[in-house]
């Protein structure tokens, strides 16, 4: 089989470079993977080497090209089903599939007002109604999903996609010392956790790239 390519944004930064890096390091997929750092004259140029979209991340599969956070996912679902990138019960899975699409589209104003930056000293900053309830509202998810899962760290019980698409969630709400529930902080804990965060925490904070707007007080 072809193997595996994953272009990715700046590790400090990039949220939705981490969705899929986490999904197929967590499953255990070998890729090749490519960092672009953003921000800068060339970056542009660099990322319609790899998609004419314009953005990253994007896998590399073979000849085939898939880009966009969610849509990769989904490619790895299909592609390799005994990973259990979604859970295997039909009724779980609808609801993974619900919460992440409610993350992909969604809480605007936190991803505005606490973006991700790995690096960041962990504080606290003012935030606006919005974002509190966006806040409440990830909360609610998460509550309702390990209720629903039953046994297990995660969302679901087992590491899965909807697991990666709420990874960068915990990062905000860790570096931006927002004050979680016990359950919230559990899941939390259990997601930094992990071989995969930790290994893409450790390649951020050896980065020296600085992106202003990033870099909020």
């Amino acid at each position: 089989m072809a193997k595996l390519h994953l272009v990715v944004a700046n590790k400090n930064y990039s949220s939705w470079s981490l969705r899929p890096w986490m999904a197929m390091t967590m499953a255990g997929l070998p890729f090749d993977e490519t960092v672009i750092q953003l921000d800068v004259a060339d970056t542009k140029k660099k990322i319609r080497r790899h998609s004419k979209a314009g953005r990253l991340p994007v896998l590399h599969h073979g000849e085939r090209v898939i880009w966009e956070s969610l849509a990769i996912l989904e490619y790895l679902a299909e592609t390799f089903p005994e990973k259990n990138f979604w859970p295997k019960q039909t009724g779980l899975r609808a609801i993974a599939r619900s919460v992440s699409s409610e993350m992909h589209a969604g809480f605007s104003a936190l991803r505005n007002e606490c973006p991700m930056n790995i690096r960041r000293p962990h504080n606290k900053i003012a935030l606006s109604e919005a974002a509190l309830s966006d806040i409440s509202r990830i909360e609610q998810i998460w509550r309702n999903c390990r209720t629903t899962a039953g046994a297990g760290d995660f969302l679901f019980g087992k590491f899965c996609n909807a697991d990666a698409m709420f990874t960068p969630v915990v990062s905000r709400f860790d570096s931006f010392d927002i004050k979680v529930s016990r359950v919230s902080r559990g899941y939390m804990n259990a997601v930094m956790d992990t071989v995969a965060f930790r290994k893409w925490t450790e390649d951020a904070l050896k980065e020296r790239w600085i992106i202003e707007a990033d870099e909020v007080d």
